[in-house]
């Protein structure tokens, strides 16, 4: 069990309320993260997998809104991690792009976006939408979705492929000797692809059990981690048994789960038990743009860690990133 401290912090169940009725798409998807769950959080988050081309098709509208959005699409396959399974036409500004690779798109408010349209459907992949600085969009996700008679046309000369990322930076390691996991990840969110982004989002592939990751904190910025299972047939079960530490308290967990971390609160260490299935551990860093600004070491330190334990010394990573420079 879970005590007071820690379990208002975690979502091991989710809610099943946004986006009824769609064929070929979970529906409803399933809300790990939202006001309603953490008090504290204000980061809405849901996830659905896509098991057939959607009907209606799209199955989203233009539509606007108050709040910043992160969109990420991503595959199925943990041994070709950058393969969708799926082509997508979206409008962004009015503007269409197309991708058919394991995607991040960033959408600032008041930028309408939509329709989201499947060209081609090849195997089941998993869709998320995140909005920052509201816990609970849906009701304004209600009523700015329109159907349109005829398709959105762009009035600007900005390129919103810039708000596009189809292809990952690979620097975060997910840990130092990367052991039985993607490492690097793949990072699909930050200010480096994104200019301007305050939001650095990770994630990459759990293969087998790996090295515990010890206990960290972050003094200045907010983070919110997820375990996400790979079995859309069973979409909640994580396809492993693992302890994560919160506040000083170990819980074990074999579902799905997301854990919103204030700042400063001490988090781990992540021990895996048994990995049955493959599945995806994605971190996002709220408030920070880059790896070192949120997490306080980069690719450099990595490549210097790894150096030093393959001469058989011990080595660390910095987890306590220094104070922001004040403006």
């Amino acid at each position: 069990m879970v005590n007071n401290q820690s379990a208002k912090y975690v979502v091991s169940k989710p809610l099943y309320e946004s986006g009824e009725g769609y064929k070929g798409r979970q529906s409803p998807a399933m809300t790990y993260m939202s006001r309603k769950q953490v008090p504290e959080a204000h980061t809405y988050i849901e996830i659905a997998w896509i098991k057939d081309r959607p009907k209606s098709n799209p199955h989203s509208y233009e539509q606007t809104h108050d709040y910043d959005e992160i969109i990420i699409y991503w595959g199925k396959n943990s041994e070709k991690p950058q393969v969708l399974g799926a082509e997508i036409e979206a409008y962004i500004g009015g503007q269409p792009v197309t991708f058919n690779t394991t995607t991040g798109i960033y959408i600032p408010k008041g930028t309408p976006h939509g329709p989201f349209t499947w060209k081609k459907y090849d195997v089941p992949h998993l869709e998320m939408f995140m909005a920052l600085g509201t816990g609970d969009p849906l009701k304004e996700w209600g009523k700015s979705g329109k159907s349109a008679v005829k398709k959105p046309v762009s009035k600007e000369k900005f390129d919103y492929e810039q708000y596009v990322v189809r292809s990952p930076m690979r620097e975060s390691p997910g840990a130092i000797s990367g052991k039985g996991r993607q490492s690097p990840t793949m990072t699909y969110m930050s200010e480096t692809q994104v200019t301007g982004i305050k939001t650095y989002l990770e994630f990459g592939w759990i293969w087998t059990i790996v090295d515990p990751i010890h206990e960290m904190k972050h003094d200045n910025f907010e983070e919110i981690v997820l375990h996400i299972g790979n079995d859309p047939d069973n979409p909640e079960d994580l396809g492993a048994d693992m302890t994560f530490g919160l506040a000083g308290e170990e819980v074990k967990y074999n579902t799905n789960f997301a854990m919103f971390i204030p700042r400063g609160m001490a988090h781990g260490p992540l021990v895996w038990h048994e990995v049955r299935r493959h599945h995806i551990e994605m971190a996002i860093m709220l408030g920070a743009g880059t790896l070192k600004e949120g997490w306080g070491f980069d690719m450099g330190d990595m490549t210097r860690a790894r150096a030093a334990i393959a001469r058989g010394e011990k080595a660390s990573l910095v987890q306590n990133p220094p104070e922001p420079l004040k403006s």
